[in-house]
């Protein structure tokens, strides 16, 4: 993997699509099936960049700002809504073939949603660091989450041994629109669809790092053990976003099943 790491990126395309009355906008490179990359709550679309080059040299990759992330419009009606406008966005795109959705954290749960609510929009999911519902305690994070945001995105020692990342990190995070991020943890508190990942047909693989505080590994089994083909991985020594922490681990746990 480290010879795919180190090849040149291919050159990214800024895309605006009017859907679901409002705008989403996307980063599009390469070639080949199509792959769509949901970011998380406490990053944005950046927190792909170290995974994106590889991606884009053997996929067609869309990389979305979320609704309310960037240039991306802000949605009110919670998760359902935000899916929804998802939904509508990759349709307007046009791709050739059902995409891969790969989401991490928020972003999976958004991909969730969007399979969910949408059969057959998704040709397989990598759902990272997510899962069907919290816990009460998971609940009641989400009410003081700005405070405790660095430390359930990285794990201490590797905030103390990369404090270059976690500054970038903490400036993209407090960039996030206000009523955006609230708006995303009351319905995060809220989220339970367990009920409904039955009707999730398409494979997924299910990844989890080992110490990732935000959605815990029992979290992640859950979901897999719910979903009707998935497969469950954990990371070692990573936390929530292990994309970022640890790219080509993160690159080796997903090729084989993204072809």
């Amino acid at each position: 993997m480290n010879a795919v790491m180190n090849e040149p990126t291919p050159q990214f395309t800024d895309m605006r699509v009017q859907a679901g009355g409002g705008t989403v906008a996307a980063r599009s490179a390469g070639a080949g099936a199509p792959i769509v990359l949901f970011h998380s709550l406490l990053a944005d679309d950046t927190s792909f960049d170290r995974i994106a080059g590889p991606l884009a040299r053997t996929h067609k990759l869309v990389i979305l700002s979320l609704p309310g992330f960037g240039a991306s419009d802000r949605v009110d009606g919670g998760l359902e809504a935000v899916a929804d406008r998802v939904a509508a966005a990759l349709a307007a795109m046009k791709l050739e073939q059902p995409p891969i959705f790969l989401g991490n954290g928020y972003g999976g749960f958004v991909a969730l949603m969007t399979a969910i609510r949408h059969p057959g929009i998704a040709a397989r999911l990598v759902l990272a660091d997510c899962g069907a519902a919290f816990s009460e305690p998971g609940r009641a994070a989400f009410r003081g989450m700005s405070d405790v945001a660095m430390r359930r995105l990285f794990a201490p020692s590797y905030q103390a041994a990369h404090p270059e990342l976690i500054e970038e990190r903490r400036a993209r995070f407090v960039a996030v629109d206000p009523q955006t991020f609230h708006a995303a943890c009351a319905a995060l508190a809220t989220l339970d669809v367990r009920d409904q990942l039955a009707n999730v047909k398409v494979p997924a693989l299910v990844l989890v790092g080992e110490h990732d505080e935000a959605t815990p590994p029992a979290m992640s089994a859950e979901l897999a053990a719910g979903l009707p083909d998935a497969k469950l991985v954990v990371l070692p020594g990573c936390a929530h976003v292990p994309q970022l922490q640890e790219p080509e681990l993160f690159l080796d746990a997903i090729r084989e099943f993204i072809g």
